[in-house]
């Protein structure tokens, strides 16, 4: 499984006013691992930053002046992001920026949600914890996430520590009592325990022949005593 977390910074709010995107970050996630690959792209708006957007992610116009605009990147990113699931905090803002992107390239790019699937990790983080605070910082804070070098937004950055924040939002086990008060106590406290995404695969040990011969010699004895009612190997489950 395939899966990108994204995060953009803006001029400003509205893609509609006029709005473009700076700056992309993209990082990559196979079968729940960190990967080496991610995609990193500040981007020439052809306009001035507001005020308001300037105070969030720090990015100044003269800073821009000599990258790249979005269309020279549009095919690497489409390459870079397609066949995945991408994962954004909030995803219909940067879906909406992204799109108009797109759109002022000309029909034939199409949309965001014709190359992957979009999963909204505010929206997850408000079922789960509904009537709290679920904003990056303070999912962080509930996970024990550190975001220390986190002064201001970024979007690499954001995109790593999304990364993080996902992979703890969906990684616990649910107790096999049931007890969906005590499930929820235990996220809300933030005591979840989180897996390292770049830790080693774990060891898998095959049984030996003996081994596998001893087993089956046991599923019969199991099958004989309970009178053929052996379900591990009436249902081959062995």
């Amino acid at each position: 499984m395939r899966q990108i977390v994204l995060d953009t910074e803006t001029t400003g709010l509205e893609p509609k006013h006029g709005h473009r995107i700076i700056e992309i970050g993209c990082v990559e996630i196979v079968n729940r691992r960190k990967t080496d690959r991610h995609f990193h792209q500040y981007l020439n708006p052809d306009r001035e930053i507001d005020d308001g957007a300037f105070n969030v992610h720090g990015i100044s116009n003269e800073f821009l002046e000599d990258k790249p605009r979005f269309a020279d990147i549009a095919q690497d990113f489409i390459d870079f992001i397609r066949g995945g699931e991408l994962i954004i905090h909030n995803a219909p803002f940067d879906v909406g920026f992204i799109n108009a992107e797109l759109k002022q390239l000309g029909r034939k790019w199409g949309k965001t949600e014709d190359y992957c699937a979009v999963i909204d990790t505010l929206m997850m983080a408000r079922e789960k914890h509904p009537g709290q605070k679920n904003n990056l910082d303070a999912l962080c804070n509930r996970y024990e996430i550190d975001n220390s070098n986190r002064e201001l937004h970024g979007a690499l950055l954001d995109a790593q520590i999304l990364l993080d924040v996902y992979l703890a939002m969906t990684g616990g086990q649910e107790t096999l009592n049931f007890d969906a008060t005590q499930e929820q106590q235990a996220a809300d406290s933030g005591h979840a325990k989180i897996i390292d995404a770049n830790r080693k695969p774990l060891r898998i040990i095959e049984p030996t022949a003996e081994e596998l011969a001893a087993h089956e010699q046991y599923l019969e004895r199991i099958k004989d005593e309970s009178g053929g009612k052996c379900v591990w190997i009436d249902s081959g489950y062995e």
